[in-house]
Order: C-alpha cells, then structure tokens, then sequence
C-alpha cells in the first residue's frame, strides 16, 4: 500500500473545519460521468440519497459524496455541496435544470465540542471550494475534526481520530484509493492485529476482550451509543451500479480489517464507492482485483486516521 499515491485523476476533496466547536465536513468531488455505488453495514447509520445510487434506482451518476460531523444536523451539509455542484453546471441532466446527486453520511461528535457546532449548508459549500486534486489533508480536519476511537469505556476514555486517506494501483492499471472517517466504537488495530487507538489508560482491556467478559449490560451513562466509520472509494476503473456495489461490499471487509468490533449495532458504518472511468466496464478477474485493493485501501486509510490524528 502507499499513502502517497493520490486519487485517481479529476477526484477533488475539501474540508470544512471547525476548531473551536470540535466538527467539521468533508467533501469528495467526483469528476463528471462517475458511477457510484454504498453498502452500509451499521446498526445506525445517518445518511441522505443513498437509495439512489443502489444498484436498483436508476440514477446512474454521482456528482460529489458528502461526510459531516454533527450527528444528523451534518447532513445539511449536503445542500452546501448541491449549491456549489449546480453552480457549476455539475449534476444529473433534467429538462429543467441541473440537479447535483450528493448522497451523505454523518458521524456522531456533538460530545467531543460544542454540541451546538454542526456543519452547515455554508460549510459544504466551504468544503466544495476548498477542493483539491492530489492526496488530502488528514488527521483531526474536516469530518474527523471530532472523531474518536474506542469508546467502551466512554468517550473520555478514547483515543483521538479524524480523516484517514491510502491508495494503490492494481495490475490492470487502476487506481484504487479510500477516504477513511474513522469514529468507531470498537477499538483500531494494525494488520498485526496490535491495538492502534482504544480506551485509553493502564490496562484498559482490548474493546473485544471487556465485551466478551461482561456478565451485565453497560448502563446508558457508562455505554458510548453512537459511533460510525465512513469510507468513501474513489477508483479510476469503468463499473456500472453493480459492480460499484460490490466493491463497496469489499471495502466494508477491510474496515472489518482495521475495526473490532465492527458493524455493530451502535456504529453507523457506511462505504461508497465511485468509479470514474469510461471505457469498457471491468470484467470479472479485474473487478476481483479492485476488490481486493479496495479492501486494503479502506482498511490502511482508517489506520492512517489515527496515526495523523496524533
């Protein structure tokens, strides 16, 4: 893997941070023609237009995927992006008008700042003007501004995240790079399986180990009920919906890699998928193998998170 490889050609990814309120919102501008595809695997996610790029709607593009911090309020950042996109002509054709495709997906950090800091429809908007091609900032910006890992102790017992990138390029020429926001419940670990972020302290039990020993339920106050991690996949390859889907799925498997536990019910994990190339669509073998880049991207990406949040 290399965390320096940028994404592919034409992806374009802002921040909008806010230092003081502890939040903030990160945009993936896709370049005009990209297919898009999500899996989510969380018990709570919070999220906006995800149907539409299913593989059953019939929407077939993607104008720019949208992660925000402050809980469900985040998701207004989305209309932010929507402004910026039809200003710039970018979005789904309609006898009408333009209309950008903006699915979004929040993560829960009201606790870590002011609860009354979120991101707004003007911090989308921000984060679409801050765009750039080439490999992102990361660390505690953006989405991942309020992030934390670990938190079955609670909150104050957690290690601080934020925004994670990684990429790689497979044999058959494409480049497969993910744009991790990692606010897990579970603990973050190394392909060695070494606890990377997790409740903090001297002998503070791995997050796995203290659930699989509990012989009670957590009380509300002691319990951390809202979590997620989100992966956005960026790929130059040629898919259609489906095959967007599918390494969507994959990439879910590398954050089972980096996340234990994962996709539990308190966590609202969600991975998109975009894929901008317009060739001929990937066959079989060369789907496989984006699948097994995506899969490792999403999972050295969120790894990456919490090392650049230190």
């Amino acid at each position: 893997m290399s965390a320096v490889l940028p994404p592919p050609a034409g992806f374009r990814i802002g921040h909008w941070t806010d230092e003081v309120g502890r939040t903030g919102c990160t945009v993936v501008i896709a370049p005009e023609g990209t297919c898009g595809g999500v899996d989510v695997r969380g018990g709570g996610p919070g999220t906006r237009e995800t149907d539409v790029v299913s593989p059953l709607a019939g929407t077939d593009r993607v104008s720019a995927v949208m992660l925000a911090g402050g809980s469900a309020f985040g998701l207004a950042a989305a209309d932010g992006a929507m402004r910026w996109l039809e200003e710039q002509g970018i979005g789904y054709p309609t006898p009408a008008a333009v209309v950008p495709i903006v699915p979004a997906a929040i993560v829960y950090d009201l606790a870590e700042g002011d609860a009354a800091a979120r991101p707004t429809a003007e911090s989308g908007y921000a984060a679409c003007e801050a765009a750039g091609e080439g490999v992102p900032v990361r660390g505690r910006v953006g989405a991942g501004t309020g992030t934390a890992a670990g938190k079955v102790l609670g909150r104050g017992a957690a290690t601080p995240s934020g925004v994670g990138y990684a990429a790689a390029r497979g044999g058959f020429g494409a480049t497969v790079a993910a744009l991790a926001v990692a606010n897990p419940f579970g603990d973050v670990v190394a392909a060695d399986g070494a606890v990377l972020a997790g409740a903090c302290g001297d002998g503070a039990p791995r997050t796995a180990d203290f659930i699989a020993a509990l012989d009670r339920a957590p009380s509300p106050e002691e319990l951390e009920s809202r979590n997620t991690t989100l992966v956005c996949v960026m790929t130059s390859a040629s898919l259609d919906k489906a095959g967007c889907a599918r390494v969507a799925r994959a990439a879910s498997a590398g954050v089972a890699r980096a996340v234990e536990p994962v996709f539990t019910d308190v966590d609202g994990d969600v991975v998109f998928c975009l894929a901008s190339g317009q060739g001929e669509i990937a066959g079989r073998f060369e789907l496989i193998q984006l699948a097994t880049l995506a899969a490792r991207a999403s999972a050295e990406a969120i790894r990456d998170a919490v090392t650049r949040a230190r």
